[in-house]
């Protein structure tokens, strides 16, 4: 799914619409670094804090996932509108959006136990894919 405009931003930009393109191309998670190098190979002249901007607008307007990697690097992607985790390959970033409902019954509880409102969760579950595992063995 491609999006056409950036929620929340009052000027769209010929280099914000690449940016909203080229995320809505991709299917793994990326960092703003990889999709800066993406669209400058594509011939397009955007900066890296204009990707960045536009990257913190998405993910502030609920369009995009960002993903934080036990390194601190924060990745980026599409992902389906519905409240979802990750579980992601530390080799090889195959990233699969899993559902979780235990946690978030879990979450409820503990915001419930101590008065908090308006919660709100992320998770990431990091371990090696099948595919991953079957290379080290060999």
């Amino acid at each position: 799914m491609v999006i056409n405009s950036v929620p929340g931003v009052t000027r769209h930009t010929r280099q914000r619409g690449e940016v909203v393109a080229l995320l809505g191309e991709v299917t793994e998670f990326r960092s703003a670094q990889q999709l800066h190098a993406d669209l400058r190979q594509r011939g397009v002249g955007v900066g890296l804090t204009t990707v960045y901007r536009t990257l913190q607008t998405l993910v502030d307007a609920g369009e995009i996932d960002v993903m934080r990697l036990p390194n601190g690097e924060q990745l980026y992607r599409r992902c389906s509108p519905t409240h979802h985790h990750h579980l992601v390959c530390r080799h090889c970033a195959r990233t699969v959006e899993v559902a979780g409902p235990t946690v978030e019954t879990w979450t409820k509880r503990v915001a419930d136990e101590h008065g908090f409102t308006d919660v709100g969760h992320t998770l990431e579950i990091f371990g090696t894919c099948a595919q991953c595992a079957a290379q080290r063995q060999e």
